[in-house]
């Protein structure tokens, strides 16, 4: 009974999320301790709540009642709460474990017992006054103390972090609050820097199915920072989070790091994480949406092209229930105008589908590699589970940390099924993969920029050598420096078949991002070669996202600074492409699959026969943005 009564809870808190100012999602405020205890004066919290609520509709705010040692007093966060609901608001809590977040994001020492005793304390808090709080993303560690080297012994950081964070959950936050207030539930925040998290003490093997659910980071900001967070990392995470504990994954999370790229950038992560059917978006913070006043460095060389987010739209005065006019000032205007647009169709998506990867718990190795996929035209959809019901299974290096990887690999090529292996893969687990096709990825590295028949690159790609045996296996791709009339090639793709399947090794460049200047033809060949699963594909440069879903509803979305026509590629037996956001059509003549496949030879109509007859619509996208369409 005390299971059931848990579930129904989780249930009404996602049915709850679409009974809001919007029908498929639900739009909230994340606000930090700093703001919250200035909420304590209702003039400032008043007004400030006006610049938001004027240019925005926002279901709920999470008021924080920790950070940096700042605790939010009971009478403040109660003030607040009343405040809010007088609005029609609902609230939750918020904790950030943070000491001094400006000190290189110093967090508690979950070692400490005089830091783990106020780690509780706050928990204890925060359940008195909320049934639901997140905890930000910075309930991990990285305290290197004589404590913690102490109590570390012989165990790696991660082996250590990760069960120190894991018992901290369990016994100082998720047991206490629980004891305080029954009902609460507990939410962990997880970062977009998920494949660095073991070393932090994240653990995703036990963390989603230990809290009673889990929030997603999908803030991308600037793909040449740090952090390597390429645009379609913000719908991937969501993806990858919910696989890990299917319907448990309650929300996204942005803030307004990447605004100095223009206001594009900012709006892009909020569809993002919708194309991903996330119930809830949560924005960072309050303080951003009354304190970040809309200017003109923010609007990008590309609006009046009539992109997807309409920067003249957003400046346009809003009428409100009163019927007085308000001039948009800040950046909730922009929040305002990009969710009214998206609410129009995401009830008409179904559930996301993609190609199947195998991320293995607290693996690394080609960190990241996926999202760069994503924005080469291949939709991800990330497993910590080895997919058993695909014809393609793509496998990244992180997969070396399945000891068990090679006899699932057999078992999927003996049942007719295709396994996509990346060269970084191969090279860290070559010797087991002999005892399918004897390839190699060896440590010398090769200057291309020709592919032969599929085109060339504006500049060189640095790319690892992989050799093979002749007639074992084949090259469907290959480059060279120069590879036409040269004196040498370098696979780009080798296949090795295998009982009734397919090994099929596919070249990582050593700068992921050389991806994206791979020619266009290649990229058709890789989209070709790992869409099997998928009912439509699409053809075209790199930086250019497709998002499938299981209902023949699909979105294309343009990363590019310009205009770019590209072709959607679908089944003979579709008719048209129907826009569902403007009603419009597209319809094309029949062309049947060879897309990509360049000249003949024994590999390209090995190919081709593994083909099905298909139909190509084209489509033209304007700058940083999207179309949504049925397939009829």
């Amino acid at each position: 009974m005390k299971r059931l009564a848990s579930l129904l809870t989780m249930m009404l808190i996602t049915f709850s999320a679409f009974a809001g100012n919007y029908q498929n999602f639900k739009v909230s405020v994340y606000t930090r301790a700093y703001e919250v205890q200035k909420m304590k004066d209702p003039k400032w919290l008043d007004s400030t709540w006006n610049i938001i609520s004027s240019q925005a509709k926002i279901d709920r705010i999470y008021l924080e009642t920790h950070r940096d040692l700042i605790i939010v007093d009971d009478a403040t966060l109660e003030a607040a709460k009343k405040f809010f609901k007088s609005k029609g608001v609902e609230t939750a809590g918020g904790i950030t474990y943070t000491v001094n977040e400006s000190n290189n994001f110093e967090t508690f020492c979950y070692t400490n017992p005089e830091h783990r005793k106020k780690v509780q304390e706050i928990a204890e808090h925060t359940a008195k006054h909320f049934d639901f709080f997140i905890l930000d993303d910075f309930f991990f560690t990285t305290c290197k103390c004589d404590l913690c080297i102490k109590a570390k012994g012989d165990m790696s950081w991660t082996e250590y972090r990760t069960k120190l964070m894991t018992e901290a959950g369990k016994n100082l936050v998720i047991d206490p609050a629980h004891k305080v207030n029954p009902n609460v539930k507990v939410i962990i925040k997880y970062p977009n820097w998920y494949d660095h998290f073991q070393g932090a003490g994240f653990d995703l093997e036990h963390g989603p199915l230990m809290f009673d659910g889990v929030w997603t980071g999908t803030e991308t900001r600037d793909p040449s920072g740090d952090q390597h967070l390429q645009n379609y990392l913000g719908y991937n995470i969501i993806r990858y989070f919910n696989n890990l504990r299917p319907g448990f994954n309650y929300g996204g999370w942005v803030d307004s790091g990447g605004i100095g790229m223009g206001m594009d950038r900012y709006v892009e992560q909020l569809w993002l994480t919708m194309f991903a059917k996330a119930p809830e978006m949560s924005l960072f913070d309050y303080r951003q949406l009354i304190g970040t006043t809309l200017r003109d460095s923010y609007k990008t060389p590309w609006q009046g092209m009539g992109t997807s987010f309409d920067w003249n739209e957003m400046s346009q005065s809003i009428k409100q229930k009163d019927g007085s006019m308000v001039k948009p000032t800040t950046l909730a205007r922009a929040v305002g105008v990009t969710f009214d647009a998206l609410d129009k169709f995401i009830g008409k998506l179904g559930k996301p589908v993609g190609i199947k990867s195998y991320k293995p718990f607290h693996s690394n190795g080609e960190d990241f590699l996926p999202n760069y996929l994503g924005m080469i035209g291949l939709p991800m959809d990330m497993y910590s589970t080895f997919p058993t019901d695909q014809k393609v299974v793509l496998l990244t290096e992180q997969a070396k940390y399945d000891k068990d990887l090679i006899s699932k690999v057999k078992a999927q090529l003996s049942k007719g099924g295709d396994v996509v292996i990346t060269s970084g893969l191969l090279k860290a687990m070559q010797k087991e993969f002999f005892d399918i096709a004897e390839i190699r990825c060896t440590d010398l590295k090769a200057i291309v920029n020709d592919f032969g028949r599929y085109g060339t690159s504006d500049k060189n790609i640095l790319i690892p050598q992989v050799l093979y045996y002749t007639n074992d296996a084949w090259a469907t791709a290959s480059a060279g420096y120069p590879l036409t009339n040269g004196v040498i090639n370098f696979p780009m793709m080798v296949r090795a078949p295998y009982s009734k399947g397919n090994l099929i090794v596919l070249t990582i460049p050593d700068s992921m991002g050389d991806l994206y200047d791979l020619p266009d033809q290649l990229l058709n060949t890789i989209r070709t070669t790992l869409s099997k699963d998928l009912n439509v594909r699409i053809e075209g440069p790199s930086k250019v996202g497709l998002f499938v879903y299981d209902n023949n509803t699909f979105i294309v979305e343009s990363f590019l600074d310009e205009p770019v026509t590209i072709k959607v590629v679908t089944g003979e037996n579709v008719n048209q492409l129907k826009n569902l956001v403007d009603n419009s059509v597209v319809t094309v003549p029949v062309s049947f699959g060879n897309a990509g496949m360049g000249g003949a030879n024994p590999m390209m109509m090995f190919m081709r026969r593994g083909m099905t007859p298909s139909k190509s619509f084209e489509v033209t996208l304007m700058p940083h943005s999207y179309k949504v369409f049925q397939i009829e």
